[in-house]
């Protein structure tokens, strides 16, 4: 009917909520996972979406608290999050544990449990740092690689396993090397989409000259190179990948290897940038929440000394807002905090140069938060 008013509908879009498990764990995961909890809740206010946060309690804390690594209420609540923000896991206190009760043990169990079997370990030089490298400065500086590590199988996991006498009568400590074609082909797909993502080039790292369990992964990634054109494959033996990464760290991009080796060569980088305090981690899975760690432990030697890098916890909190949630403009923001509190001379004792500033724990993460604020 002609001049009859129209009626206006207001939508309200539902503001984005997701819940995130908090597992501070041993040693410093208690003072740097709060930083990087502070640093989400701070980036989900400027982005405009809501995060809720459950603290759960692993390793040596559970083993203090109800006398298990992992209680059931943590992997239970943990399975329902969106994803895990966690610390570390080890004390020294446990050391003699027979291994079901050792707090590193609740860490395979929960990897296993959320069927995370990607590990993403990214080393990156930041430029304000690069006096800071264990490296001379040119080789060094413009380092940006990824090391994907397959995270569930191997010789960490395999079986048989154990302990046994042999016919001499000596005591023998025995495990296995293994990886099914479905282990190796599920890693390196994961390795493939990220290269071409990247700059398109993928190395491959493995033992093919002695183990089989390596000459099968060789295999399978050669295979699945034939479907990816775009990304160039080549592959080393992980004793020349170590020279190499010492050496000539920016002839790499995406490094896939299993995960032992990626054990080891992801420490060995973490020198590159210079402290593995600045490293972060995520371990991914097919679906379900991912778990986000800085990759040094729990550093019994430092807990408890305000002395400890924030900054692998933080970029660990970008990586579960990237890979865990989506949210790439606020894992952006992270990242920019960070760099713009080393921009500003900020620097905890572990990247500590003349002409810098020297401070702890929580004045670095309470920086971080300001450069935050600040964007």
């Amino acid at each position: 009917m002609a001049g009859a008013p129209v009626a206006s509908v207001t939508v309200n879009t539902p503001k984005k909520s997701y819940t995130i498990a908090v597992i501070p764990g041993d040693g410093v995961g208690q003072e740097v996972i709060p930083i990087a909890v502070e640093a989400l809740r701070k980036v989900g206010s400027l982005e405009g979406f809501d995060l809720s946060f459950e603290e759960l309690p692993i390793g040596g804390v559970a083993l203090d608290l109800v006398g298990v690594p992992l209680p059931e209420e943590t992997l239970t609540k943990a399975k329902q999050s969106d994803a895990v923000l966690l610390g570390a896991v080890g004390w020294p206190k446990y050391d003699d544990n027979p291994k079901p009760m050792k707090p590193i043990t609740a860490l395979f169990q929960l990897r296993a449990a959320l069927g995370v079997f990607s590990n993403l370990r990214p080393v990156k030089v930041f430029p304000q740092l690069v006096d800071s490298t264990y490296l001379r400065k040119d080789t060094a500086l413009g380092v940006d690689l990824l090391i994907i590590r397959e995270l569930t199988g191997g010789i960490y996991n395999a079986h048989p396993r154990g302990f046994t006498t042999n016919e001499q009568g000596d005591e023998v400590g025995f495990c296995t090397e293994l990886y099914s074609a479905t282990e190796v082909d599920r890693i390196a797909r994961v390795a493939f989409d990220i290269a071409k993502e990247r700059r398109g080039k993928l190395c491959s790292v493995d033992k093919a000259t002695v183990l089989e369990g390596s000459m099968l992964w060789r295999k399978r990634v050669t295979q699945m190179a034939l479907e990816y054109p775009e990304v160039e494959v080549s592959h080393l033996l992980v004793d020349t990948a170590a020279m190499d990464l010492v050496r000539h760290p920016r002839q790499f991009d995406t490094i896939l290897t299993g995960v032992m080796f990626g054990d080891i060569l992801s420490d060995l980088a973490a020198m590159i940038p210079g402290s593995v305090g600045l490293l972060p981690s995520a371990a991914l899975g097919d679906s379900g929440p991912g778990i986000f760690e800085p990759v040094h432990g729990s550093a019994p030697k430092h807990y408890g000394k305000d002395t400890v890098n924030p900054i692998a916890a933080v970029l660990s909190a970008a990586m579960l807002l990237r890979y865990g949630l989506k949210e790439e403009n606020a894992a952006k923001r992270i990242e920019k905090a960070v760099s713009d509190v080393l921009d500003r001379g900020f620097r905890t004792y572990d990247i500590h140069t003349p002409g810098t500033t020297l401070v702890g724990c929580k004045k670095m993460g309470e920086e971080i938060l300001r450069s935050l604020a600040d964007a």
